[in-house]
């Protein structure tokens, strides 16, 4: 499609209203629903683009785009590159038509992206899994199209694909819950965020449009400080929708001008966001669709009073990722810290911390390994709904003379690297123990059935979200016959806690490294 570069928000204005009369064709209006949230905050409102026939906006320009396609083009058949949801707009579009596609995607794609494009193209699509990254199958489609005579569609960098995006902001508007004060748009290539700032800004001019990208993917941010389109070194994978290397050439041109700033949000905020629309919509959201909302959270506070639009632009993400993310993501609305703290390797060390210091706060996550024969370094991470109350364990800390580090986002705490030294260890037993989510739950475990009975060699516990939490913990004893004695006369069940499981000696071995 010819564009006029001389005013390209002109032109993309006019094919929203032609696009109007084509998408409809393809799939229904998608639902505006309020975000009701506790406690002071904006008024936010969910474009709800999950509730299409392939849960997500990108039907709406890739059905645009196709249904612009002469008979002879049609004929030679289309060719594109998609990190998953433009795939399934092609493929609803491609047997809506007639219209035979190839749709190249990275191999690394989410197997339910690759299962819907199939399921919604049937015989009409092609789906070729080439690349560990959406450039590369870019550029296989790409040469498809010279060798072959396709029409490559694009997912973002063309007109009619940015107009087809841009019906949902005319929804918006026609929806009679606006006008907004500020919209929150996650960008990839940037053509949704181009086509309905576009839209938005031509019938609420004062309204505040703001890009949303994640914070290692930010093609768009790096292309409007330098004033041209760049290229990043690395893409982070997380938000795999929105991974994209380099904004598209026409979504730049209007981004620049329409939108009012670009915010950037984390993997562990777009996980929060994820959960908060759990809990307040009942609807799940693939990483790119939550990046919006997570933006919006981040700056609560400042949006007090404010009416605020957030679009969730997709809900294709594979369960096993989706469970990931509900591991990592906490508890919705609370804050999170995880420090080391150095106490003396002795009986009723670890009790005494718990005691002086993390009373009342909620341990999330407790790593410990023994290390030396003298001094210990447990890890926890701790959530409560004030940050206030995590700054403040610092001053207990000091007060009570520990020496501590803050290791909140360390790489070997995330992958739970949980060192035991089994010469250090006299008679071992490893126990598996369920304990109930509820405040001194662990305290009264280790102050009634540990203290004074046993030394802690070991403890992994990671909160689950469900009504207990799982550990498994190493109890070292003098002797034998003490060791013996606990095993006996500890109940299966007691005040916290449940003993699922004695580890056998085989098990125990392989723990210990043999020993």
């Amino acid at each position: 499609m010819e564009v006029d570069p001389t005013d390209l928000p002109r032109s993309l204005r006019q094919e929203i209203l032609f696009a109007r009369e084509r998408v409809y064709r393809f799939d229904q209006p998608t639902p505006l629903e309020r975000l009701d949230l506790p406690g002071p905050g904006p008024e936010i409102w969910v474009k709800r683009e999950d509730r299409s026939t392939i849960k997500s906006y990108k039907w709406r320009g890739a059905c645009n785009r196709m249904a612009l396609l002469s008979k002879t083009e049609a004929q030679r058949g289309v060719v594109t590159a998609s990190a998953g949801n433009h795939a399934q707009g092609i493929a609803l579009a491609a047997k809506a038509l007639g219209i035979h596609a190839r749709i190249y995607m990275p191999l690394p794609t989410p197997k339910v992206k690759q299962q819907a494009v199939i399921h919604h193209g049937g015989e009409f699509v092609e789906v070729i899994s080439i690349g560990d990254s959406y450039d590369e199958a870019m550029q296989a489609a790409r040469k498809d199209e010279e060798e072959n005579g396709a029409i490559y569609i694009h997912a973002y960098d063309d007109l009619a694909v940015m107009a087809g995006q841009g019906t949902l902001a005319d929804e918006v508007v026609l929806s009679g819950h606006g006008p907004f004060d500020a919209a929150y748009l996650q960008i990839g290539g940037g053509g949704l965020a181009a086509g309905v700032s576009t839209w938005l800004k031509t019938y609420w001019p004062e309204i505040q449009t703001i890009g949303v990208e994640g914070i290692g993917q930010a093609s768009m941010k790096a292309a409007i400080e330098a004033g041209h389109e760049v290229a990043l070194d690395q893409v982070d994978l997380f938000c795999d929708g929105t991974a994209v290397r380099q904004a598209g050439s026409l979504p730049f041109k209007i981004c620049r001008d329409s939108l009012d700033g670009i915010e950037t949000v984390t993997n562990a905020e777009v996980g929060a966001a994820i959960r908060v629309l759990w809990e307040g919509l009942r609807c799940i959201s693939e990483p790119s669709g939550a990046m919006g909302l997570a933006a919006v959270l981040k700056h609560r506070e400042k949006l007090v009073g404010k009416r605020v639009l957030v679009i969730l632009c997709g809900a294709n993400i594979d369960f096993l990722k989706l469970g990931l993310i509900a591991q990592s993501a906490g508890t919705a609305g609370q804050h999170s810290r995880t420090l080391r703290v150095h106490i003396p390797e002795r009986p009723g060390a670890m009790l005494d911390l718990l005691d002086s210091c993390f009373t009342d706060l909620n341990i999330t996550d407790f790593q410990y390994g023994k290390t030396h024969l003298s001094e210990a370094w447990p890890v926890f991470t701790l959530n409560a709904e004030d940050s206030t109350r995590l700054e403040g364990v610092s001053e207990k800390l000091d007060a009570e003379k520990f020496e501590w580090q803050d290791l909140t986002g360390a790489v070997d705490v995330s992958f739970r690297s949980i060192p035991l030294r089994a010469d250090l260890l006299e008679h071992p037993a490893f126990l598996r123990l369920d304990f109930y989510e509820r405040p001194g739950a662990l305290h009264d475990f280790l102050a009634r059935r540990i203290q004074g009975k046993a030394n802690l060699c070991y403890f992994n516990y990671q909160q689950s979200g469900e009504r207990i939490g799982r550990a498994l913990i190493g109890l070292d004893f003098p002797s034998l016959s003490e060791r013996d004695a606990l095993l006996r006369t500890i109940p299966d069940q007691g005040e916290g806690y449940r003993l699922c499981e004695v580890l056998d000696e085989a098990t125990c071995s392989r723990l210990t490294g043999g020993v």
